[in-house]
């Protein structure tokens, strides 16, 4: 009979960093990161934590080599303490679920915790209003992992029942018409004055910019839309915010009006 796999001594951290500052980092986050050994993560990710890795390995990666990563993480942590970063929350498209997959298929025996942290969506809506203050679906546009007809089924599903939507990846070189697409598809269930934000860089150090606009007009402003974009498109009860005659973003009742009298 094979030998047991012989458990780790180790610890693996799956850590979500959010937007990227320290600040939008939970405290939990900052104290993993600070007692690893190791950190591994993208360049875009590991960028913002330079305070923070001071006396650390640092081992860099690139985009498209997420699989390479977990298995260099996995390995490491067997008998190092790990840190391995994601931006946004790790188990919101982040890299919670290759780490936990690798792991898996491994049959290693390791102490990991996946450490949450602020999503792209939720720090976009922080910087205009409450635009998901209630039921919301999030998509993402990218087509590498999931087909385009897939994409398109969900977009007409979520769209259709009338909540605010949040798409991630919009728009790349490599895909530039796909933003256009799920636009197509949100004119099928919802008017053209339909509140919808561009936000990119959200809650980033980095050049962080907000266009408040609606379903109908949104073509405008297509080229503003990108990779370090997330869009929020309202839903059936969503409406522009203002306050006097300035724009400020987006509102999506909760109901609280249909209850009490404000």
């Amino acid at each position: 009979m094979p030998s047991p796999v012989k458990p780790a001594t180790g610890r693996l951290a799956i850590v979500g960093i959010g937007p990227g500052r320290r600040e939008h980092m939970t405290a939990r986050a900052l104290k993993v990161i600070a007692g690893s050994e190791y950190v591994i993560g993208n360049d875009s990710y590991l960028d913002p934590l330079q305070p923070v890795l001071a006396g650390k390995t640092v081992i860099r990666s690139s985009m498209g080599k997420e699989v390479e990563r977990a298995k260099q993480a996995i390995d490491l942590a067997r008998t190092h303490a790990v840190a391995i970063v994601s931006g946004g929350d790790a188990g919101v498209y982040g890299m919670a679920s290759i780490v936990l997959e690798v792991l898996e298929h491994s049959g290693t025996e390791l102490d990991v915790e996946v450490i949450p942290g602020v999503t792209a969506a939720n720090a976009a809506a922080s910087v205009v209003g409450s635009p998901l203050s209630g039921d919301f679906a999030v998509i993402s546009l990218s087509d590498l992992l999931t087909p385009l007809e897939e994409i398109e089924r969900r977009l007409d599903a979520v769209f259709s029942i009338g909540i605010p939507v949040v798409l991630y990846n919009p728009k790349s070189r490599g895909r530039p018409h796909n933003f256009a697409i799920a636009i197509e598809h949100a004119r099928r269930y919802l008017s053209c004055d339909t509140p919808l934000a561009i936000v990119k860089n959200a809650l980033r150090d980095d050049g962080e910019e907000v266009i408040i606009t609606t379903l109908g007009d949104v073509k405008r402003h297509e080229d503003a839309v990108d990779m370090h974009t997330t869009v929020i498109i309202g839903g059936s009860e969503s409406r522009i915010w203002r306050m006097g005659e300035h724009v400020k973003g987006i509102i999506t009742p909760r109901g609280y009006h249909r209850k009490y009298v404000y």
